[in-house]
């Protein structure tokens, strides 16, 4: 095919997969597009970013600005949520050509009057693009350039910026070429800035033994809602299976009174529409997620699609689930785990249009009462392609609705998951604890292509995840993983009661927990109150006051002579909150160590004073070198300094 454009566009960025996937934002976040633009010859090459929302029916450009070899960027801000196109342009710029030709044989003392004339042609179609001070400005240009007697001032304006500046504002992009076009999901803020608290409800009883129930939970609200968190996070609130119900710690058969594994929906008290009887009814959930909203927090619903031999999907719908020859369904695994309660769904099924209709359904019906937050459970075990339709479908409608994938498995897998739509996912943060992994892994998820489309969420625990660093660990411990995840991440989220009252006895050789509450009814006291607690909620107030841990992105870490310290600066894209984080990694004894501060990245020199506020203690140091000493005590095992410079 013949194409007479002159300039080429190449390499641009980001787009993940060849533009197969779209890349993520929030409202009001920053997106820079880089892209290789070239021509050939010598000829003055100009670029631009053209984007708009979808709603918009014009195209808003910010010119490109070339950086170095043949490298243009260019940044804007996307103000909406919803899907964003974005595409880069290139063209020849003859009108600037020739005023780089003219200014250049004007410094050599070339006469020029020829190009005057040939100036003209590019000023004229101005005329009727411009303001009315600019076009007064391009007339008294045309005189002069037609003037002999006005040469001086004719070369003066042809070599001007007030010229260049027009040109600029006003190109005349002749055969102009044009890149694919590009998808940026926007979301709400949310998605970016979450922290999220994890209990049972049927374990938030006063009374021991007694099973909790919704309006239990309500009296739970003001403390979850004072240490800072705004996402409250419940395990599975369905009718729990009946047949092979599992027994306290995972046993495989259940006595008397054993209350079973939340994750084995169905019985005949209904399924994934209905609530658990012994919890509460629809509108006590209702009261509740209307209680929590008051106070600034967000019920999240955990979102299983797995069925319980007495769901009444079995019955109603058994072309959904695989069938043995001789009757019977095979259980889920994700091994090395079992799960002798559970059917898994049969994704291959004749039926799954109106088996993925089901289950975009369940979803409706909880977006009804006001759920906007799904935690969705081992979304590697379905099909990419069926959470890429149903996230695509709940979001047309609304666009608030975020999900969380939790997908502990192959990097690959859970990166794939990321693409086809999901929030936020899990991550490794789990069970990364030295010095080299946290920097290792913070590199991969913030300097390589998973910045655009993959927004982690660390946990330093959950049900299922007992890791051997806490086992046995002491309170210095807990506080190094909560202050690690809350500063690393503007994603976070704790197994809390379990995390803050530090219970740690897990199954021998196993990271998980002995007598795990998956299985059981557990009496907490809610009204313990310890250093950890304290951590917690101030570190959290500081994440809400303080931009830089608003997001994950912006981070770099910074030299420490001494691999028991970690330090890392953190900054927002305005760079008007800068903050340095320092963490021991060891909780029995003090360690000391000089951190390097990146003195390219906060625009100083050494022997420029900054003075640092430590935001816990509230102590100030004033530091005038680019090394700086720092040490820290098991009992309080971190800084989080705000820079003022």
């Amino acid at each position: 095919m013949q194409n007479q454009k002159r300039v080429v566009i190449d390499a641009v960025s980001p787009q993940i997969n060849c533009g197969e996937f779209y890349i993520k934002r929030i409202v009001n976040e920053i997106v820079k597009v880089d892209a290789h633009v070239l021509g050939d010859g010598h000829d003055v090459v100009a670029a631009s970013v053209l984007f708009k929302h979808e709603k918009d029916r014009k195209w808003s450009e910010v010119r490109m600005h070339h950086s170095v070899n043949d490298e243009w960027e260019a940044s804007f801000t996307v103000e909406n949520q919803g899907f964003y196109s974005y595409k880069v342009e290139g063209w020849v710029d003859y009108a600037l050509n020739w005023q780089h030709g003219i200014v250049r044989k004007i410094d050599d003392n070339q006469h020029v009057k020829s190009e005057l004339l040939e100036g003209i042609t590019y000023l004229k179609p101005l005329l009727k693009k411009v303001l009315k001070k600019e076009k007064e400005y391009l007339d008294y240009c045309i005189n002069c350039f037609n003037d002999e007697e006005k040469y001086n001032e004719a070369i003066k304006e042809a070599k001007s910026h007030n010229l260049h500046d027009i040109f600029v504002r006003y190109p005349e992009k002749f055969l102009a070429n044009e890149s694919k076009e590009l998808k940026i999901y926007v979301d709400r803020k949310k998605a970016l800035f979450s922290t999220w608290y994890e209990f049972f409800p049927r374990s938030s009883s006063q009374n021991k033994g007694q099973h909790g129930t919704f309006k239990d939970c309500e009296r739970l609200l003001p403390r979850i809602a004072e240490m800072g968190f705004d996402t409250l996070y419940f395990p599975p609130v369905h009718p729990i299976g009946e047949v092979n119900r599992k027994g306290k710690n995972n046993t495989t058969e259940a006595k008397d009174g054993d209350v079973g594994s939340a994750w084995g929906i169905g019985s005949q008290y209904g399924g994934h529409k209905d609530i658990h009887p012994q919890l509460g009814t629809v509108e006590d959930f209702k009261a509740l997620v209307k209680k929590a909203k008051d106070l600034g927090i967000e019920v999240a619903m955990d979102y299983a699609l797995q069925a319980a031999p007495d769901h009444p999907w079995v019955k109603d719908h058994p072309d959904w689930f695989k069938w043995r020859p001789d009757g019977t369904v095979q259980y889920a695994e994700n091994p090395p785990k079992k799960y002798q309660d559970i059917l898994p769904i049969y994704w291959e099924s004749k039926d799954y249009k109106n088996l993925w209709k089901e289950c975009l359904d369940i979803l409706m019906y909880w977006i009804d009462c006001d759920i906007k937050v799904f935690r969705v459970d081992n979304p590697h075990t379905k099909p990419y392609y069926f959470w890429n339709w149903i996230i695509d479908e709940v979001k047309k409608k609304h666009p608030d609705v975020l999900f969380l994938a939790e997908a502990f498995t192959r990097p690959k897998v859970m990166q794939q998951l990321a693409k086809q739509g999901y929030t936020q996912s899990y991550t490794y943060f789990t069970w990364r604890n030295t010095k080299q992994e946290f920097i290792e892994y913070m590199t991969e998820l913030t300097q390589t292509e998973q910045r655009e489309y993959m927004r982690p969420n660390f946990w330093p625990n959950t049900p299922d995840i007992n890791p051997y660093h806490l086992q046995g660990a002491n309170e210095s411990k807990y506080i190094q993983r909560y202050v690690l995840a809350a500063t690393l991440s503007s994603n976070i989220g704790i197994y809390g009661p379990v995390f803050e009252q530090q219970i740690d006895e897990a199954i021998p050789g196993k990271e998980e927990y002995y007598m795990s509450e998956k299985f059981e009814v557990k009496h907490y006291n809610w009204d313990v109150q310890n250093k950890l607690t304290a951590v917690i909620s101030k570190v959290n107030a500081i994440r809400h006051q303080h931009e830089a841990l608003q997001q994950t992105n912006n981070i770099k870490f910074c030299n420490v002579n001494n691999d028991n310290l970690i330090a890392y600066y953190k900054w927002n894209d305005a760079k008007t909150d800068e903050l340095l984080i320092v963490v021991s990694l060891e909780q029995y004894y003090v360690q000391q160590g000089t951190v390097q501060l990146p003195l390219q990245d906060l625009g100083i020199h050494s022997g420029h004073q900054i003075t640092v506020n430590d935001l816990v203690t509230g102590s100030s140091y004033n530091w005038y070198n680019e090394w700086n000493f720092v040490e820290l005590h098991p009992t309080l095992p971190f800084h989080i300094f705000k820079i003022n410079k």
